[in-house]
């Protein structure tokens, strides 16, 4: 992994560089969590809820599409719960693996650009993604972000552990 950890004493420009710094660095975290497995380790599941850790890549790369690009922007989409099927996490066959890891470098870069493009007091669009209720925050986007990939690393930190016993970052 090359992404320091956003050390709280590390001078930023605003806040909004130091949460878009935290999202970078667990996005970098989880990459480097499921570097190093199988294909079959990525695609197949060691847990009773029976989400894989490619999985896992994938819907973190929808949940930052749809709070920033089409729930905080109100961007048209093509199919903003493409990561679901059945109501659960879904990666086809024909789904390759780098492919999926480009999708999520790609979506760190189209987040921190969204995130510059905004004031942290910014509102989102009103649209489909808010289900009636007023838009969020840039802050609060980024912050749901923040907490999404915090608790998901920690799942996959478990799954690798079981997997073949590496821990921490």
């Amino acid at each position: 992994m090359t992404i320091p950890f956003p050390e709280p004493t590390r001078p930023a420009a605003d806040r909004t560089e130091v949460l878009v710094r935290y999202l970078d660095y667990y996005r970098a975290v989880l990459l480097s969590k499921v570097d190093g497995l199988t294909e079959d380790q990525l695609r197949s599941s060691i847990l009773p809820s029976g989400w894989s850790p490619l999985e896992l890549v994938k819907h973190l790369t929808y949940v930052e599409m749809r709070w920033l690009e089409w729930g905080f922007e109100g961007a048209d989409v093509d199919d903003p719960w493409g990561d679901n099927e059945d109501g659960r996490w879904h990666v086809g066959a024909d789904e390759a693996t780098p492919d999926l890891l480009a999708a999520l470098r790609d979506r760190g870069r189209t987040t921190a650009a969204i995130a510059g493009r905004h004031a942290l007091e910014d509102l989102g669009a009103p649209g489909e993604r808010w289900d009636g209720d007023p838009p969020a925050s840039m802050e609060r986007c980024l912050l749901h972000l923040l907490q999404e990939y915090a608790r998901h690393v920690g799942h996959l930190d478990v799954v690798r552990e079981l997997l073949d016993g590496r821990t921490g970052e």
